[in-house]
């Protein structure tokens, strides 16, 4: 149990220290990109719709929302997709070095399955 509340905490720490990693690739790489091609780096002042007074910022959910979706693509390519590979290789490193035993009949199970059928002979 104990190594179970440990192995959480360094999850939570070097979860804390990648995502401060995908923050600042998105941040200072991906960002600056989308602003070199759109020629801003965030949508906040994209379609703000003012309705008696009150601003409705579209842009500011737009831009959240491509930050979530680089944030996603970022993780996915650089951990998940990663893992997958390497869970796929053991796998079949697993599969090809291990030859799969045969099945021992149980000699009770043997036993009934002759009585069985020496009864259904005498029907």
């Amino acid at each position: 149990m104990k190594g179970n509340v440990v192995d959480l905490a360094v999850a939570v720490v070097i979860g804390a220290a990648f995502g401060a990693v995908i923050t600042a690739l998105v941040d200072n790489v991906l960002m600056p990109l989308i602003a070199a091609l759109v020629g801003s780096p965030n949508f906040d002042s994209f379609l703000v719709l003012t309705i008696d007074g009150v601003d409705i910022k579209f842009g500011v959910f737009l831009t959240a929302l491509v930050n979530f979706l680089l944030i996603a693509a970022a993780v996915y390519f650089a951990l998940v997709l990663p893992m997958n590979k390497l869970n796929e290789r053991l796998a079949a490193r697993r599969a090809a070095g291990q030859e799969e035993p045969e099945e021992e009949v149980d000699p009770q199970l043997e036993l009934l399955a002759q009585i069985r059928d020496e009864l259904k002979t005498l029907r």
